[in-house]
Formats: structure tokens, C-alpha cells, sequence
């Protein structure tokens, strides 16, 4: 039934992408940063999203209805913790791999022993849509995260009626206030919230609506990284949140030295998107785990 309205949101985003700048740089014009550049292209889209399809639309989605699954839980009890993550390309390295298709990619995942599975809904950084979510869902046994920058309430029932589990907010895009509000909705819809932060100010944004605290090791306003953000951090997340490391991991052995400062789980998607059979990729990272 909502095929032909996130049909409708694709295009308006791409309608939107001729007046924009190069996103594939950092930096912006007039020295704002890429992170800069996003929300204010995604305040746009949101704001077009809302007046050609209504809340009272999005709630009448089938998926809309369903029960949410837990990647807190699924994390808790995993022996990977992967949350492997599909996405075509990215704002720092441009097209990983441009002509992926998300039920082979998604599906093989699910197959492969993923705790969870990160689907990119972001169309001009990332090359992702609300379908390809739509598309994957079915195929997917585990726990699905909608990987966008929620900025917006109405952000939230739109990934309810895709079928997502999960929501991401970022703190370095969000006021304290802001993430209080977004993570009290998410919980009332039934979606859990992995809150994304980068430094210890970021803490902050913390609250009792948070499922899980996941670190990024990529600094979204320079898009430097470094996996030592995530062990300086560990100590100061309290333990009541499911410590997730995302970025710039590669190697087991990196997995296996944050598990033992209490990371439960681990974002990865470029280090599997960039083979060519990402699930086969993601498979021998888990076997080597053990």
C-alpha cells in the first residue's frame, strides 16, 4: 500500500539534489561541514514528506502495526554482536558499491548470523531509500535498524510504517532536549534507539528512552577517525546502556579487544559492502570471532 508514496518521497529527494553541493566533500561552502549540510538538506526533506503523506497515512501501513523486534536483546545475547550494515556510498568515500541489491545483500546477512542489519534510508549522502527497507524487511529474521538523520518526530512513524526495529539519533545533530523528545515517541511507537555520540560532552543526550549508546569512531563534523574513540570512551558509558562501537572496524581482533571493555555490539558497513558477496564477507568475519 505504501509503495507508491515512498515511490513519491524518492522523487521529491531527487528533485531536491540540483541545488546542492558536492556531497561527497567534507566541507561545504562557507565552511560548514557535511553533517551541517545533511540536516539542513534533510530539514527540506522532511518538510515535503509531511505535507504529501500524513501521519494518518503512515499509520495505516501494514508494518505499522507489527510488533518490533529488539537489538537490545539480540545484542545481549549474541556471540558476534555484528550489526552489519547495508549501504551504496557514503558522504567521505563516494560509491562503495553502487549496484548492490538490498534483498540479496540484506537476506544474506539475516543468513549469515547477523545480531542486526543497518539499512541506510538516505538518499543523497548515502544512496539509500525507504524501500530498499520495505524491500528487505521480509527477508529479515533479525532486528532492523533505519539508518537516517532523524531530526523529526514525524521520522519516527515513517520508520514504523517500513518495517524498522530501531531508530538512530545522533547528539552531535540534536539538542538534549531534542533526543529526549524523539527517544520518548520512538518508545511509545515501539521502537528501540541507538543514540549515537563521539565525545564525552555528547554523553550528555543520554536518557532513560536510550536502548543503546553507540560510539562513533568517525567525527561527522571532519570525518576523521580513530577506534580509539570507543575504548576512551567505554568507561564513561554507564552500564544500564548496550555499548555499541560503530566505524572503522575491520579486524576481529579489534571486536575481540572492545568486547573486553564491555561493547556488546559493533556497527559495520563498509568493511562488508565493499566485497563483493557482503554476506560471504560478513560470514568469515563472524567464524573468525570464534
Amino acid at each position: 500500500m505504501l509503495l507508491p508514496i515512498f515511490e513519491n518521497l524518492i522523487m521529491i529527494n531527487i528533485e531536491n539534489l540540483g541545488d546542492k553541493t558536492n556531497s561527497n566533500s567534507p566541507l561545504g561552502v562557507g565552511g560548514s561541514t557535511i553533517l551541517d549540510k545533511i540536516i539542513a538538506s534533510k530539514a527540506i526533506e522532511v518538510a515535503s514528506r509531511k505535507v504529501s503523506t500524513p501521519i494518518s497515512t503512515l499509520e495505516k501501513a501494514p508494518a505499522f502495526s507489527r510488533k518490533c523486534l529488539s537489538m537490545k536483546q539480540s545484542l545481549l545475547n549474541s556471540q558476534s554482536g555484528i550489526i552489519s550494515e547495508f549501504k551504496r556510498k557514503s558522504p567521505s568515500l563516494g560509491w562503495i558499491h553502487e549496484d548492490a541489491d538490498v534483498v540479496d545483500v540484506a537476506s544474506g546477512y539475516s543468513a549469515a548470523g547477523a545480531s542486526g542489519i543497518s539499512i541506510l534510508t538516505d538518499l543523497e549522502y548515502f544512496g539509500g531509500t525507504p524501500m530498499d527497507l520495505m524491500a528487505a524487511r521480509q527477508f529479515i529474521t533479525c532486528p532492523v535498524l533505519r539508518k537516517d538523520f532523524v531530526i523529526d518526530e514525524y521520522q519516527l512513524y515513517e520508520a514504523k510504517a517500513m518495517g524498522a526495529d530501531v531508530i538512530l539519533l545522533i547528539a552531535a545533530a540534536l539538542t538534549v532536549e531534542q533526543t529526549l523528545q524523539l527517544a520518548r515517541k520512538a518508545h511509545e511507537l515501539g521502537l528501540e534507539v541507538l543514540l549515537e555520540v563521539h565525545n564525552a560532552e555528547e554523553l550528555g543526550h543520554a536518557n532513560d528512552f536510550v536502548d543503546m549508546l553507540g560510539v562513533n569512531n568517525r567525527n561527522l563534523k571532519t570525518f576523521e577517525q580513530s577506534i580509539q574513540t570507543s575504548f576512551d570512551l567505554a568507561a564513561l558509558i554507564p552500564d544500564k546502556f548496550v555499548k555499541v562501537s560503530e566505524s572503522g572496524i575491520s579486524k576481529t581482533e579489534t571486536v575481540k579487544e572492545l568486547r573486553k571493555v564491555g561493547y556488546k555490539g559493533f556497527l559495520m558497513g563498509e568493511n562488508f559492502m565493499k566485497e563483493e558477496n557482503p554476506a560471504e564477507a560478513l560470514s568469515q568475519f563472524i567464524t573468525g570471532l570464534k
